[in-house]
């Protein structure tokens, strides 16, 4: 059963806390586009850093890029999203309001995939399907889900192409430039994190559908032969990252797509799906591409994609293994899994339970009085002694201690250092300590400034 409860209470949080606010907000808003916050950006990048870490620094013969956000749109013919990257849509016929249709099927127990136009249609009459709104509803429409733009100074004369509406093209484009500048051999991947752009009819449920996302994409270029092995090589690194990152695996589910339910350029695909409040839903995508995107641009271009084996001199047209996935997705199904209500001190209260490499601070820290300058000076002495540690070590001396635990504990700090008058020698014995904190338990232990140290590194390695 759905929890939309959950789901006000995060985005409540994301706004409250400083991660992520709605765009245009003061002129009312834009629907489908957020803002990331002070919070949110730190922990937006530390989600990027580990995945690269993960996908492309720790791996033997991966290679990032960084392509432009608008192609030729050449490009877009080439691998059939000007033709054909659509939704099915229908108009609420009292409203004027549109809908996805799929999405409204789904909603209702019903499978759209592989249906046509008219059987959409047909699935709606039979089971009396009503717009959000309870209307009635009319036929299905294609809708376009690229954003169109143009190259050049006047209307007559300018280029038409589109914002991006993925990432893997401009790996695709950039094969040949990847064999002749870097010479890596096969299997090999290209990686690249970058912003994309959909039109979508109803965005809707935060960060998960929205019209401007960021992907971390990387297509593994790999021998045809080797395809299967590799696939499920990293189908268990997905798994292992996501695990590591700190999201609750037991609402991670992978989803095998039925042959009838494949992508044109798909042999074989693996959603990993996680149970979003509104319903499970994909998370990250593992498609077998095949050659299909080399081959069209080959076809397009008529410029040869291919990989030449330096040990059998034989030219290869390699397949292509897939792991996509959303940063926006992760970020919520992220903020799901930390979202922790408990009780302390006899009372409620709210925290993150983010892992300490993905938390967007690593410590606080705090003077137990900030109008008493011994107290606040000595503060900033640890704060800057900390971040030799790590920078994201924060300074909070807004309102009273118990306030700032608990504002820390909402950003998912796991570690709150004060200092107070025994730090400065008020107890000879324990000068030059602090009271640290922990998040998850509350739990507070009177250590030295070396051994706070030691408590972060730990928690980091």
């Amino acid at each position: 059963m759905a929890d939309l409860s959950l789901m006000e209470k995060i985005v409540s949080l994301a706004k409250r806390r400083g991660f992520v606010f709605p765009g245009s907000e003061i002129y009312g808003g834009l629907a489908g586009t957020y803002d990331y916050g002070p919070f949110g950006v730190a922990l937006r990048d530390n989600i990027v850093r580990s995945w690269k870490e993960y996908f492309v620094q720790s791996q033997e013969n991966v290679y990032e890029v960084d392509s432009s956000l608008i192609l030729s749109g050449d490009v877009w013919k080439a691998s059939g999203h000007a033709d054909g990257f659509i939704d099915p849509m229908v108009k609420d016929l009292e409203t004027g309001q549109n809908y996805r249709a799929d999405h409204l099927l789904e909603e209702a127990g019903i499978n759209p995939s592989g249906m046509s136009d008219q059987d959409i249609e047909e699935a709606i009459k039979k089971n009396n399907i009503k717009s959000p709104d309870g209307n009635e509803l009319g036929g299905v429409s294609h809708f376009y889900l690229m954003l169109p733009t143009q190259i050049g100074a006047a209307d007559e004369s300018a280029h038409k192409t589109y914002l991006r509406p993925e990432t893997a093209q401009g790996i695709f484009v950039n094969f040949k430039n990847i064999i002749d500048s870097i010479h890596p051999k096969l299997p090999f991947g290209i990686a690249q994190v970058g912003k994309a752009f959909r039109n979508e009819i109803t965005p809707r449920n935060f960060l998960f559908r929205v019209r401007e996302f960021e992907q971390m994409e990387l297509e593994y270029f790999t021998y045809p032969e080797q395809a299967k092995e590799d696939f499920e090589t990293w189908k268990n690194t997905i798994a292992a990252w996501l695990k590591e990152i700190g999201l609750n695996m037991n609402k991670v589910h992978e989803y095998e797509t039925p042959s009838e339910d494949l992508s044109h350029y798909s042999d074989r695909t693996v959603d990993f799906q996680f149970d979003f409040p509104f319903g499970r839903s994909e998370l990250y995508g593992l498609a077998n591409r095949t050659s299909y995107d080399l081959k069209k641009h080959s076809e397009e271009s008529g410029v040869a994609l291919e990989y030449l084996d330096p040990e059998t001199n034989m030219k290869v047209l390699p397949y292509v293994i897939e792991p996509s996935v959303g940063v926006g997705r992760v970020f919520l199904a992220l903020l799901l899994s930390a979202y922790t209500e408990d009780e302390l001190g006899g009372e409620t209260r709210v925290l993150l339970k983010l892992p300490a490499k993905i938390a967007p601070v690593k410590a606080m820290v705090s003077p137990l009085l900030k109008n008493k300058p011994e107290l606040v000076e000595k503060a900033r002495e640890v704060r800057k002694e900390l971040q030799k540690v790590h920078p994201a070590i924060a300074w909070d001396d807004n309102g009273n201690i118990g306030k700032r635990y608990r504002r820390q504990d909402e950003i998912g700090t796991p570690f709150c250092i004060t200092i107070d008058f025994d730090t400065l020698g008020e107890t000879p014995e324990l000068k030059d300590t602090v009271t640290l904190r922990h998040r998850d338990t509350g739990e507070q232990e009177r250590l030295t400034i070396e051994d706070v140290k030691k408590r972060i590194i730990d928690a980091l390695a």
